[in-house]
């Protein structure tokens, strides 16, 4: 199973899965790392793109939650795969009320405020200093733009995403702590999905749907039973599944553009200079410390 671009879907990747709107399935299997099992990796094509697809939370329900996904080892199996640009989607909350549920954005910066995650592949080694100016690849993000510029899906080009541990939702005074500091959204996925890519010299970007307002950024009354527990209307619900149906097409429009073009980011060197200092080889599996 080769490929040189990858997905990797966040919450609602199942129900793509499962009506098989993502283009004809090839191949599917995990990937024993030295992290243990990846999840699932379905080889798609869909046109002239060939592409993998990772379910982030699992394949028939929302079955793992971010504090537990083994993101090394999904990292892992798709750098083993050939992958060199991924994108990934994430369904976070609002903290910036100049959104709305149900739009899109494409984060460009991220404060990460997770706790006690596997966050590098470089454990007891003294490598991995890494700038981080542009977190989120840009040739990734101009694709994702340009694609849903001309699928003519409005969107917004910039947003803050706070990273936060879960699985709980956080506290109206956390919130507030994370619009002071400038944060525009609030997910629980992105860390350190992102610095593990890099890490391993492939580029990566996410594009955001909008699912509910966060705590405190507007009052909704405890709905029992009910998904977010009422943090989410109706209406919003609607508008949040019609999002996720656009995603194969924003996916395809990104795809075509970034197919067979050799990256010109800064991505595929971040490890340049240890490479230089003779620190690494050429050889990406041998950078890795202990597991």
């Amino acid at each position: 199973m080769q490929a040189s671009l990858a997905v990797i879907g966040g919450s609602g990747a199942y129900h793509l899965l499962t009506r098989n709107l993502l283009g004809e399935e090839v191949d599917c299997a995990s990937v024993e790392t030295p992290f243990g099992a990846s999840a699932p990796l379905h080889e798609f094509r869909a046109g002239d793109s060939t592409f993998l697809f990772l379910s982030r939370h699992g394949e028939t329900d929302y079955s793992l939650t971010a504090p537990f996904v083994n993101y090394r080892a999904n990292i892992y199996a798709l750098k083993a795969c050939g992958v060199r640009r991924i994108v990934a989607w994430s369904g976070p909350g609002i903290i910036n009320r100049a959104y709305r549920p149900g739009e899109f954005v494409l984060p460009h910066d991220v404060i990460d405020e997770t706790r006690n995650r596997e966050s590098t592949f470089f454990k007891e080694r003294g490598i991995g200093f890494i700038r981080q100016s542009d977190p989120f690849c840009p040739e990734v993000r101009d694709a994702l733009h340009e694609s849903m510029h001309h699928a003519g899906l409005p969107h917004h080009e910039q947003g803050v995403y706070v990273c936060t541990q879960g699985p709980r939702l956080e506290s109206p005074a956390e919130i507030k702590k994370f619009r002071i500091v400038g944060a525009d959204l609030v997910g629980m996925t992105l860390c350190p999905e992102a610095f593990l890519a890099r890490e391993l010299e492939m580029c990566y970007a996410p594009v955001c749907y909008l699912t509910n307002y966060a705590e405190g950024v507007v009052q909704r009354d405890f709905k029992k039973g009910e998904l977010f527990e009422g943090m989410q209307s109706g209406e919003e619900k609607t508008q949040v599944d019609a999002a996720i149906q656009q995603f194969p097409l924003i996916l395809a429009g990104a795809f075509s553009q970034l197919a067979g073009e050799d990256a010109q980011c800064h991505c595929p060197h971040a490890m340049q200079r240890y490479r230089d200092k003779g620190m690494i080889g050429g050889d990406w599996k041998s950078w890795l410390g202990p597991v």
